[in-house]
C-alpha cells in the first residue's frame, strides 16, 4: 500500500504542481506526518520533490520533472501517445486513466495534444454491462464464456465460446475463439454479444493459425464479386474506403471498382447508401435485387 501512495503522491504531483500535505492526508486517509515521511522517503529515492510554507505554500516536484527522461526517448514516448490515443478512440474501457496517468510520465507530448482521434459516427458500446472487461478477464484467466448472439441474419442463439482473442478490425471490436456449439473457431462482433456470463469453467488453449481469417467469421460465407460504377459526387467516400488501385477512371467521368463482398444484407445496405450516383454492372442478379429494393422504397414514400 504505501509503495502506491507513493507513486500516487508522485503522479499527483506531476498533474497538479502543488499540492498541501493536508490534501495528500485526507486523500489518502492517512495523518499529515504520515505524509511528510513518504516525502522524505521520494526524496531519498531521488525524486526531486520540496516543500514550501505559508500561504500558497505546499508540496511540489521541481519544474520539468518527468520520468521520460530516464525511461524513454520523446520520440518514443510519442509513439505511445498515438497508440494509446488510438485504443482510446475505439471506446476501449479504462483507457482514460491509464492516458491520465502516461500524461504525467509523458508531460511534453501530452502538453502538446497533437493528435486527437474520434470514431464516434461509427462507433457502438463494446463495454455495455461490463461485458468488454469480462472477455478480457476470461481470455487472460481462461474462462469459457457462455453469451447470446445475433448473427447477421437477426438470429439469435446460445453460445459457449472459449475466448482467445480480442480484434479491432473496420471500426469494430470482435472477439474470436473456439466455439464449443459449432465445434469450430469462429470471430464475433462484440455489439452483437448479449447476456454475457463468465463461467468458472477452464479450459486449454487449442492451436489454431487462422486467427480473424475470413473463413471463422460469423456470417454467411457466400461472397459475391462486384463491379461498382461510381459517380464523381461520391468518390471521396469510395478513395476513403478503398485503395486507389482499385478505383478505374472510365471516359464518361465515372469510375469503376471490382470488389468482393460476403453476400448479406450490410453489401445491400452498404450499394444504397450512395443513392443515384452508383450502378451495379456485375452480377446480374445482384442489378434486380437493388433494382426490386429501391422499388419498395419508392412504395413507402409514395403511400
Amino acid at each position: 500500500m504505501k509503495i502506491n501512495r507513493l507513486l500516487e503522491i508522485t503522479i499527483l504531483l506531476m498533474n497538479k504542481g502543488t499540492v498541501t500535505a493536508k490534501e495528500l492526508a485526507e486523500r489518502f486517509q492517512v495523518s499529515t506526518r504520515t505524509i511528510y515521511r513518504d516525502i522524505d522517503v521520494l526524496s531519498t529515492a531521488g525524486v526531486p520533490v520540496y516543500t514550501n510554507k505559508g500561504n500558497g505554500g505546499g508540496i511540489s516536484l521541481l519544474e520539468n520533472y518527468s520520468f521520460s527522461r530516464t525511461l524513454i526517448s520523446d520520440h518514443e514516448s510519442e509513439s505511445l501517445l498515438l497508440a494509446l490515443k488510438t485504443l482510446q478512440a475505439t471506446k476501449y474501457p479504462e483507457i482514460d486513466l491509464i492516458l491520465d496517468k502516461i500524461g504525467s510520465v509523458f508531460k511534453n507530448a501530452v502538453a502538446e495534444d497533437w493528435v486527437y482521434i474520434d470514431f464516434s459516427p461509427w462507433s457502438s458500446k463494446p463495454n455495455e454491462h461490463n461485458k468488454f472487461l469480462n472477455i478480457k478477464k476470461a481470455i487472460l484467466e481462461r474462462k469459457v464464456l457462455t453469451f447470446e448472439y445475433i448473427n447477421a441474419q437477426g438470429t439469435k442463439r446460445r453460445r459457449n465460446i472459449e475466448p482467445m482473442r480480442l480484434i479491432f478490425k473496420g471500426q469494430s471490436w470482435y472477439l474470436w475463439g473456439y466455439c464449443r456449439d459449432r465445434g469450430d473457431f469462429r470471430t464475433f462482433r462484440i455489439s452483437r454479444i448479449k447476456n454475457l456470463s463468465l463461467t468458472g469453467e477452464g479450459f486449454i488453449r487449442r492451436k489454431h493459425d487462422s486467427a480473424g481469417k475470413e473463413e471463422s467469421v460469423e456470417y454467411p460465407q457466400t461472397w459475391a464479386n462486384l463491379k461498382l460504377k461510381f459517380h464523381r459526387e461520391v468518390l471521396h467516400r469510395v478513395y476513403d474506403d478503398f485503395d486507389e488501385e482499385l478505383v478505374i477512371p472510365n471516359d464518361d467521368d465515372t469510375w469503376s471498382l471490382s470488389v468482393s463482398f460476403p453476400e448479406d444484407e450490410w453489401v445491400y445496405g452498404y450499394i444504397l447508401s450512395f443513392g443515384h450516383y452508383v450502378e451495379v454492372e456485375e452480377p446480374e442478379y445482384m442489378k434486380r435485387i437493388i433494382l426490386e429494393r429501391m422499388k419498395k422504397a419508392m412504395e413507402y414514400y409514395e403511400k
